[in-house]
Parts: C-alpha cells; sequence; structure tokens
C-alpha cells in the first residue's frame, strides 16, 4: 500500500511561470513530493513576447533570473546534467510536446488568472488530458486569490476598506506557511541530451540588450532577497518615506514579485509578524500587498475591466481626440509637458523601466484630468514600459486614478502637479536628478518655472520655451475642463 507521502507519479513537470524561484513555491512543493523524479521547463512564449517591443528590460531580467534558476537546481540537486529546459516557442504547442517527450505522467504549475493566460491553460489542460496526462494548478502569486475573501452575502468586494478588513479577519499562519522542498531536491532528473541546450538569447529571440545591467538591480531569486535584506531595517519607517520619491523608502521587490523571484507568503510573514507588534511601516506595507489581492480579485470577478471601467458609466467620457490627444500624449510620453515633476516621473520610466508609486498617481492624474487623454492610452504605455507590469494592478491603478475603478478617487479629486511637487519633492532633489538641466536651479522654482522666469528670459542657463517647455496646459483651466467632462457621470449619479 502506497503512503501519503510516496510518489505518485514515476516522472512529472514543473512548468515555471510567474514563479521564478526555488524557495518557497507551491507548485514546485508539490511536484516533488508527487513526483518521483522531476523536470523543471521554462517557455519563453512566442504568444507573449511578439507583443513587447525589441528593448524590454523585462525580458533580459527573465533571462538573468532564468539562467539563475538554472544554476540553482543543479546545486541543489547535485546533478550538472539537471537544470532547466527552456525553449522559445508557443507554450500551447510546447507544453504538451514535452511532457510527451519526456514521458511524464503529471504536469504542475501555479496559477495564472490573467484571461490570456487562462485561456492558455485551458488549451494546454485539454492537449494533456487527450494523453492521459494530470495537470495540476496552485496558487501562489497572491495570499487570497478568486472566491476566497468575499462578502457575507456572497459577493466580491468592490471598495478595498471592507476588502482589507475581512482578509485580516481570515489570514491564519497556515496561509502563509513556507513550503520548503528542499528535502526532495534530489529528485529533480537529469535532463535527456537533446534537450540540454543552453537557454536563447536576446538576439535569438529579436531582443535588444538593454541597460539592464548599468541600472545595476538584482535579478534572480538571490536579487530578490538581497532587495529584502536591504529594506527590513527601513520597514518601520515605510509610512514616513514611501510617498517621497527622492527618499529610499519603497522595497523595489515589485519587479520580484510580478515574476516570482520572491514568495508573496515571505514578504506577508514578515509585514503581518511585525504590524502585529505595532510596527506602523510593517502595516502601511501590509496594506500595500493586501491591494495586490484586491486588484486580482477584481480582475477574477469583472474580466471586462481589461476592456473597459469597472463602473460602466465612465466609458461614456469623451476623452480629447484627433491630433491634439496625440501631441499632448507624446508631449506626456517624452516627459515634456512643462510640469517639472510630471516629467522628471516620465523621465524616470523612459530610462529605468520603474516609477515611484507617488509619481504613478501624478502622471496619472495629469493625463487624465489635466490633459483629457483616455486612461487607457496611460494603461498601455506602462504596460510596455514598467519592469513590475502586472495587468491586475497596473489596470486598477489606472482606473482608480481616471475615477472608473472599484473604489476609485472621487472624479473632482484632480491631483495639483504643483502642490504635488512642492510637498513631495521639497527640495527638487528627484526632480533635479531626472532633469539635470536644472541642478543649478533654485529648488523652490522648479515646482513652477514658469512662475519664476517669465517665458524668454533666461535662468542659469535655461531658457523656458526653447530649453525646457512652457506648460502645455494650465492647471486651473483644465481642472474646470475635467469637471465639465465629467458631468455626463455627475449627471447619471
Amino acid at each position: 500500500m502506497t503512503s501519503p507521502s510516496d510518489p505518485q507519479f514515476a516522472c512529472g513537470m514543473m512548468w515555471f511561470r510567474r514563479d521564478l524561484r526555488l524557495r518557497d513555491n507551491k507548485a514546485l512543493f508539490f511536484a516533488l513530493q508527487k513526483c518521483k523524479k522531476l523536470h523543471a521547463v521554462f517557455i519563453l512564449d512566442k504568444d507573449i513576447l511578439s507583443a513587447l517591443p525589441a528593448y524590454d528590460r523585462r525580458v533580459e531580467f527573465i533571462l538573468e533570473s532564468l539562467d539563475a534558476l538554472d544554476q540553482a537546481i543543479k546545486a541543489a540537486s547535485g546533478q550538472a546534467q539537471s537544470g532547466l529546459i527552456v525553449q522559445f516557442a508557443s507554450s500551447v504547442e510546447a507544453v504538451p510536446r514535452l511532457a510527451i517527450e519526456l514521458g511524464v505522467d503529471g504536469v504542475f504549475a501555479n496559477h495564472d488568472d490573467e484571461p490570456q493566460s487562462l485561456d492558455r491553460d485551458a488549451k494546454i489542460r485539454g492537449a494533456l488530458a487527450q494523453k492521459g496526462i494530470h495537470f495540476e494548478t496552485h496558487k501562489d502569486h497572491v495570499i487570497f486569490e478568486r472566491s476566497e475573501v468575499m462578502t457575507l452575502s456572497g459577493t466580491s468586494y468592490g471598495v478595498f476598506t471592507p476588502y482589507k478588513n475581512a482578509w485580516l479577519k481570515k489570514i491564519q499562519s497556515k496561509d502563509i506557511t513556507n513550503h520548503d522542498a528542499s528535502k526532495n531536491h534530489g529528485r529533480f532528473s537529469p535532463r535527456p541530451t537533446s534537450l540540454r541546450t543552453p537557454i536563447p538569447t536576446l538576439e535569438h529571440m529579436g531582443f535588444q540588450e538593454t541597460n539592464l545591467k548599468t541600472l545595476l538591480f538584482p535579478t534572480g531569486e538571490h536579487g530578490a532577497q538581497q532587495l529584502l535584506r536591504d529594506f527590513e531595517p527601513r520597514l518601520g519607517q515605510y509610512k514616513d518615506t514611501r510617498d517621497f520619491p527622492a527618499i529610499k523608502g519603497p522595497s523595489y521587490l515589485s519587479t520580484h514579485l510580478r515574476f516570482g523571484t520572491v514568495s508573496i507568503r515571505q514578504l506577508v510573514t514578515l509585514s503581518w509578524q511585525a504590524s502585529q507588534d505595532g510596527n506602523l511601516g510593517a502595516s502601511t506595507w501590509l496594506s500595500e500587498l493586501i491591494w495586490r489581492d484586491f486588484y486580482h480579485q477584481i480582475l477574477h470577478h469583472h474580466p471586462r475591466v481589461v476592456k473597459g471601467a469597472f463602473k460602466p458609466e465612465y466609458d461614456r467620457i469623451q476623452w480629447e481626440s484627433g491630433s491634439k490627444a496625440k501631441k499632448l500624449f507624446q508631449a506626456w510620453c517624452m516627459g515634456e509637458t512643462g510640469y517639472p515633476l510630471v516629467d522628471a516621473a516620465m523621465k524616470q520610466i523612459n530610462q529605468t523601466g520603474y516609477m515611484h508609486n507617488r509619481l504613478r498617481m501624478v502622471v496619472a492624474s495629469f493625463l487624465v484630468k489635466d490633459l483629457g487623454i483616455d486612461w487607457k492610452w496611460g494603461e498601455t504605455y506602462f504596460a510596455t514600459h514598467l519592469n513590475d507590469f502586472d495587468l491586475a494592478a497596473n489596470n486598477g491603478g489606472w482606473q482608480w486614478a481616471s475615477s472608473s475603478g472599484c473604489d476609485a478617487q472621487p472624479y473632482f479629486r484632480i491631483f495639483n502637479p504643483i502642490t504635488q511637487s512642492e510637498k513631495f519633492d521639497s527640495d527638487a532633489k528627484f526632480i533635479k536628478k531626472y532633469l539635470p538641466q536644472f541642478k543649478n536651479w533654485p529648488s523652490k522654482a522648479l515646482h513652477a518655472p514658469w512662475q519664476a522666469v517669465p517665458k524668454g528670459e533666461t535662468l542659469a542657463g535655461i531658457q523656458l520655451g526653447k530649453d525646457y517647455p512652457m506648460p502645455i496646459v494650465d492647471h486651473a483651466q483644465a481642472r474646470e475642463s475635467t469637471l465639465k467632462r465629467y458631468a455626463v457621470i455627475k449627471n447619471r449619479i
């Protein structure tokens, strides 16, 4: 008789996706527990990569993290011929093909609840089932998913605070248990000779080398732990520092969370335990992690948000269009709006693929409520340029800024880019970092330079209207236009 701890499958396949780590990986834990021997696979999916620009830091981040994971598997298994099987192909075709070629009885993966991913998994599940191959997936990317946190009436939450309260009431130690699979690492199987090919290069897949290395951004599971160790001593100050882009306040772990080089359970364990001890910084950070769960359950219950507003009535808003909209949008994209904090933030994302969270709100509000541009344009731009792009969080954030989403800011709340600059970058340190032409300017003059120097005059080598643009819109006038634009909603409430 087989005991519960004995393997159920002679041979299995772990399909890594957005979970590029050995530590506390739930699907890997069960795969190593249930399979006598296990192959590790990652597919550089052509169906996803084909839509990306040739210059994309995320692809380079993935490749470096795959190399680290490959080395980690070899070291953990003690077998130089084990490691990661990596192919540049369509997952729908490659996963069933590899499962058959490797002779596996079961394929294991972690959940991916994005609509495109669900469709992909359904096709793969069907193809595997036709061959009698077991397909098993597990929750790993969030703490609570899908319908695990619901209202008393059995519906999904649409407001964050009640969701957060229910989340905190529900969580127990078992929800953040570390799934340590190290005792079974010896079950990683040597790769067949035909599949011991090197990890595809950027050039092979049609991509270019980026500036990721010069940014000194740590990659892979080791890089995530390095960032976490750096953040832990700062956790207590997170509440006080997180809104100031010139201060080292954030954890900088968002990209690692996106690609699963760190476990969300590890981060919640740290923040939850510290918050219970009265650490206000930890409580604030925990709230940010709960927002991730919140947006993922919104995407699960309301997949329509991918194409339109959570509040459908907001789809009636008439946004700027034609050549005027394109010109305004281009100025926003390039950081040439004439508002230094907005422009510095856009320079940051263009140069690094990262943008501080406070600034994400500022530039989103500016695009939608100062320029009158459809929030979906900004959502798409972020989706293309952010290293940490996550569909649920990005969509939720843009709908929040445009007032069209769940628990969004009121439509009449319009961030003033000048006062935001004065409050959160008072010494203009962040502005001067990304707009270095202003390095010799008085800091106080940089929040609204046109108020300090008339057009045509020069200060410290900068002539407004020539060396740096005048504001492309007047904020006060834009605010009035936005209130009129949103009247179509007000009149229906």
